[in-house]
């Protein structure tokens, strides 16, 4: 069983409201979705780029933080 590697890039987002959806997008040759969550207003995820994850699409009123600096969604 293989670890996998925790070198990857993090973010952090709050929602600010409920029902935020975040979803998981993989790499390769076809962007597919691969894991979706829901928050509710206040629940914080902390989430991590990785070999299979190359982008997250993060639907609702959040609060996102990454190392580059912090944005909001609408």
């Amino acid at each position: 069983m293989a670890l996998e590697s925790a070198d990857g890039d993090y973010v952090t987002i709050k929602a600010l409201e409920d029902g935020v959806t975040i979803i998981g997008l993989t790499r390769g040759r076809q962007t597919k979705f691969h894991h979706t969550e829901k928050l509710d207003k206040g629940e914080i995820m902390i989430a991590q780029f990785t070999e299979n994850t190359s982008a997250m699409k993060i639907r609702g009123k959040a609060k996102i933080l990454t190392k580059h600096g912090e944005v909001e969604s609408e």
